[in-house]
C-alpha cells in the first residue's frame, strides 16, 4: 500500500520489466496523480474515494490466451461487489463493470517483462459531484451495503486468485463471462483509433477474450459502443 503514486500500473510494470516483480505482487493506492486507463486516458478519483490497485501475473499457460486474464478479472471483481447490491452489474467489452449502464469499474491490462500486470480502479465512496463524467457511477450511488476498500479488495483477491488458478490449469470461463455480458447479443460499433468503424452483432467472446461478431469479424483491440 502507498499513500500515493504517478500509477500503480506504471510502478508494478516497471519492477516487472527490471525483474523486480513476482507473479502475485500487488500495489494498492490511496490516490493515484496520474492513473491511467485504456488507450493511455487518464483516470482520477478524490483521495480515499477508489480502490485503485495493480497486480502482477506469470501465466503458464500460453501468451496468446493472456488476453482473457483481464475478463477474468473484471468478471471476479464484478461478482465481489453485486452480492451486495440490490441490483446487478454488468460486463462491457473490453474491460468495463456496469451498473444500470453506468461506468462503476475500469480495467487495464499490459505485458511486462515475463508476465501481465492488471490494473483495476473502482468508484466506492464518490459522490455524484465527485464523478468525472455523467456516464459513471459509484458504488455508494447505487447503494451498496459494502463500501469498505480493504474488505473489497480482500475479497477480490481471494477470489481472483481461485479462478485464475483454475484458468492456468485450463478451465474455459468464457460461459461465466458471457451470463454477466453487457454487450452479447446487442448491436455494435467498434471503434479503434486510425481505422474504419465497424457495426455488427456482438455475439460471442472468445478462449482468448476477443470478441466475434455474428458476421464472424474477431476483435481484439478497441472501444464498444452499444447501439441498442
Amino acid at each position: 500500500m502507498v499513500d500515493l503514486t504517478a500509477s500503480t500500473q506504471s510502478d508494478l510494470a516497471e519492477l516487472a520489466m527490471a525483474g523486480n516483480a513476482k507473479n502475485g505482487d500487488v500495489i494498492v493506492a490511496e490516490y493515484q496523480s496520474s492513473g491511467r486507463g485504456r488507450l493511455d486516458r487518464t483516470f482520477e478519483a478524490p483521495k480515499g474515494a477508489a480502490l485503485l490497485f495493480s497486480l502482477y501475473l506469470t501465466p503458464k499457460r500460453s501468451a496468446s490466451d493472456w488476453g482473457f486474464i483481464a475478463h477474468l478479472a473484471a468478471l471476479s471483481m464484478r461478482d465481489v461487489f453485486t452480492q451486495h447490491l440490490n441490483g446487478e452489474a454488468k460486463l462491457k467489452w473490453p474491460n468495463d463493470i456496469l451498473i444500470d449502464d453506468k461506468k462503476v469499474a475500469g480495467l487495464i491490462a499490459q505485458i511486462a517483462g515475463t508476465g501481465i500486470v492488471v490494473g483495476i480502479g473502482l468508484n466506492v465512496g464518490m459522490s455524484s459531484e465527485e464523478l468525472p463524467v455523467s456516464t459513471a457511477t459509484s458504488l455508494a450511488i447505487a447503494g451498496s451495503s459494502q463500501l469498505d476498500r480493504n474488505e473489497i479488495l480482500g475479497q477480490f483477491l481471494t477470489l481472483f486468485a481461485s479462478r485464475y488458478e483454475e484458468w492456468d490449469s485450463g478451465r474455459d470461463f468464457t460461459s461465466d463471462y458471457s451470463k454477466a455480458s453487457a454487450t452479447l447479443g446487442k448491436e455494435v460499433q467498434i471503434q479503434v483509433e486510425g481505422r474504419e468503424n465497424r457495426s455488427g452483432l456482438a455475439q460471442s467472446i472468445s478462449k482468448t477474450g476477443a470478441l466475434i461478431l455474428a458476421d464472424g469479424f474477431e476483435v481484439n483491440v478497441g472501444d464498444v459502443v452499444h447501439l441498442r
